[in-house]
């Protein structure tokens, strides 16, 4: 199936603006982590203490991972290459954003290098591992299919297609059906009517990007399916070939920190949902203050920017399955993908419904046993009053006063109570959780 894609659109196109460093030499240590503010105001240090992503696989489905660079050796997986079949992602000069894929997967989980891993990129999850995937340039169905079935929790799509595709819908089903969260970005003009896929598909986490006051980034795109932002401007990267730094723009960026938010609390919170993930980051989200008092989700800033330590720390009830999730609707694929587990459903179902139905009918008969019992008690009495009204022993019968029931009205024990209405959190509410951007250290 052939069609007509944008390819890494959503990234500021290769890092758009972006300025290509050398690697040690032109920036000092000091210098390379100052300039990853995002760190500090996603309170890292501190994160750290708690989770690093040890144990949780990040797929990257993007134009391949720089799996040699200096910050990124040891968390790069054996992955796959869509474009040329073989085992081998690495980034091709040819590719329009050959640095696109290694610069997400450093913002998700690089572990820097040097004395005390002090110099070089960190990642927000420097313990999580990545799954390189290049991506085959026709749909991304084969990709998030493998993505899933080698052991993926989260799927980071920055990218982006003009063309919707029922392959790819199934597959984000399915994905969902295997518990993994995807996660991509909303794009990079600034507008609100950008059709494009995988964020218009149901099941996936959309992200925009914020600067460094948490205000909305002007080249964020928005619009109804956006659920949360992070930070998108001026990001510190590992690049590509060798062992460069770049920094750049972009709500991919914004993706991968989000994504490696995941990557986080699934290390902490193993048995959460995917959508029960999604919804400790949407629980904790915050908005600036320029921007307090908006109904949320709202288009441009969702319910507000993350904030991983909150999210790893509050107590937030697990909530529902799919969360703040669009649940996806079941393709031919996806129904046949769960047909084992509807028809164990649907036999639990029946044996449910014939449990009922036998105690039904074991209450029933006790009540019709009590019925009938009463009507033999009183035959009896009345036939003893009236030997009594005829000179029989114990004189004439006592009747009850008049009007008054000889038996007190039977109540309907199979009488269904009304159930309250049920309330769903996430929709409008007018009042964000409590914080500010930037947290407060």
């Amino acid at each position: 199936m052939a069609f007509t894609r944008t390819v890494r659109a959503l990234s500021a196109a290769a890092l758009t603006g972006g300025l290509i460093l050398a690697a040690a030499p032109a920036a000092s240590a000091d210098q390379t982590r100052r300039d990853q503010w995002a760190l500090d105001t996603l309170q890292a240090q501190a994160v750290w203490k708690i989770s690093k992503g040890k144990g949780v696989t990040v797929a990257v489905i993007d134009s391949g991972v720089n799996a040699a660079h200096e910050d990124l050796k040891g968390n790069v997986l054996k992955g796959h290459d869509f474009q040329d079949g073989d085992d081998d992602p690495t980034p091709e000069a040819t590719d329009s954003s050959p640095e696109h894929g290694t610069a997400m997967a450093s913002v998700i989980a690089a572990h820097g290098h040097g004395p005390a891993a002090q110099d070089g990129v960190m990642g927000l999850a420097p313990e999580a591992k990545i799954l390189p995937i290049r991506d085959g340039g026709v749909g991304y169905a084969e990709e998030i299919r493998y993505a899933v079935d080698h052991g993926a929790s989260i799927i980071n799509m920055s990218v982006s297609t003009t063309q919707e595709s029922s392959e790819d819908r199934d597959a984000i089903a399915y994905a969902l059906q295997k518990n993994v969260l995807i996660v991509t970005a909303s794009g990079n003009s600034g507008r609100g009517d950008v059709v494009d896929y995988p964020k218009k598909y149901p099941g996936v986490l959309t992200v925009g990007g914020v600067d460094r006051n948490g205000e909305i980034w002007k080249g964020s795109d928005y619009g109804p399916e956006l659920l949360l932002t992070a930070p998108a401007t001026r990001i510190v990267h590992a690049g590509w070939p060798g062992d460069k730094l770049s920094i750049g723009d972009g709500t991919s960026d914004a993706a991968a920190f989000v994504s490696a938010a995941a990557a986080l609390l699934r290390s902490k919170f193993p048995d959460l949902t995917a959508g029960q993930i999604a919804n400790r980051l949407v629980k904790t989200a915050v908005l600036p203050a320029s921007a307090e008092g908006l109904s949320l989700p709202d288009e441009k800033y969702g319910y507000g920017s993350i904030r991983p330590l909150a999210a790893l720390t509050e107590d937030i009830p697990a909530g529902s399955k799919y969360g703040p999730l669009k649940a996806p609707a079941a393709g031919p694929e996806s129904s046949s993908a769960a047909a084992g587990s509807s028809d164990t459903e649907d036999s639990a179902a029946q044996k449910k419904a014939d449990q009922k139905q036998m105690i039904f009918f074991v209450v029933l008969g006790v009540i019709a046993l009590v019925v009938v019992g009463l009507i033999v008690l009183l035959i009896v009495k009345l036939s003893r009053r009236n030997r009594n009204g005829n000179g029989g022993p114990g004189g004439p019968a006592a009747y009850p006063p008049y009007g008054q029931q000889p038996f007190p009205p039977q109540q309907n024990p199979y009488q269904q109570p009304t159930s309250p209405q049920q309330h769903n959190p996430y929709q409008q509410q007018s009042t964000p959780p409590s914080g500010q951007w930037p947290p407060q250290q």
